[in-house]
């Protein structure tokens, strides 16, 4: 196996990748409260459909150096995996949290609002925190499954529809994801949380990272550090091909 690219170079994509990723949500909230201002499904349809597709080219994108992890919650639960060693997953998470409040500052400035305007939408509530617990470890499911049975390549498209799906199916718009959750404080616009909701918010990610743990263990109990290493997507200079339909690409 190719080794990793080094740290720096790791963190640097996961800086950009995350601002990246909040400029996408963010800025395509704004756009959407603007262009159809007395529709909020069409608003949350337009939302979603640039966050899905935006984070599979970024996925895409930044994937190959750092793995395109973009979540303290994927960093630490890969850690505990032997994916990725705690030192540099304690180091990946301010730099998720520093890109995507820079993401969300970034997307403000592109639509001529406040570059920093704090949010004063509250949302948590019980079913909205119950709903990001589902939401997170529904994502490293996806996440882990894919690494676990070698379709890593698959992983841009498919993580992308699961966020674009889960802004529907949970009642939270599946934040599942501390550092965006921290950045979106930064807007007081669509896509804007209040910093009293942010807490409960981070706590339950958490616990939907903890409860996902769990559950790749009793469905993949032989997970192997290696497998955990190609989470979100193989970034270790190997080239990312999808497994052929008739080359046993289903590890068991």
């Amino acid at each position: 196996m190719s080794a990793r690219p080094d740290l720096a170079r790791r963190l640097l994509a996961e800086l950009l990748g995350s601002a990246l990723l909040a400029a996408v949500v963010v800025g395509s909230g704004i756009a959407a409260q603007r262009l159809s201002p007395d529709d909020t499904g069409l608003q949350l349809l337009e939302n979603a459909a640039a966050t899905a597709t935006g984070l599979f080219a970024i996925i895409l994108m930044f994937g190959p150096v750092s793995g395109a992890h973009f979540n303290p919650v994927v960093s630490l639960v890969d850690a505990a995996f032997g994916g990725l060693p705690f030192r540099d997953a304690l180091a990946y998470v301010p730099a998720q949290v520093v890109g995507c409040i820079g993401g969300a500052v970034l997307a403000n400035g592109m639509f001529a609002e406040a570059a920093i305007s704090i949010s004063t939408t509250h949302r948590a509530t019980g079913a909205h925190l119950l709903a990001e617990v589902v939401a997170t470890a529904g994502l490293l499911l996806v996440i882990f499954s894919l690494a676990r049975t070698g379709r890593g390549a698959t992983a841009p498209a498919a993580v992308g529809a699961y966020i674009g799906a889960a802004y529907f199916f949970t009642s939270s718009t599946s934040f599942a994801n501390p550092a965006i959750r921290i950045g979106r404080m930064f807007s007081d616009t669509f896509a804007g949380i209040a910093p009293a909701s942010v807490p409960a918010y981070v706590a339950a990610q958490l616990v939907g990272g903890a409860g996902a743990i769990l559950l790749i263990r009793a469905l993949h109990p032989d997970v192997t550090p290696a497998e955990a290493a190609d989470v979100v997507v193989p970034h270790d200079g190997r080239p990312q091909t999808a497994p052929s339909s008739t080359s046993g690409g289903l590890v068991s």
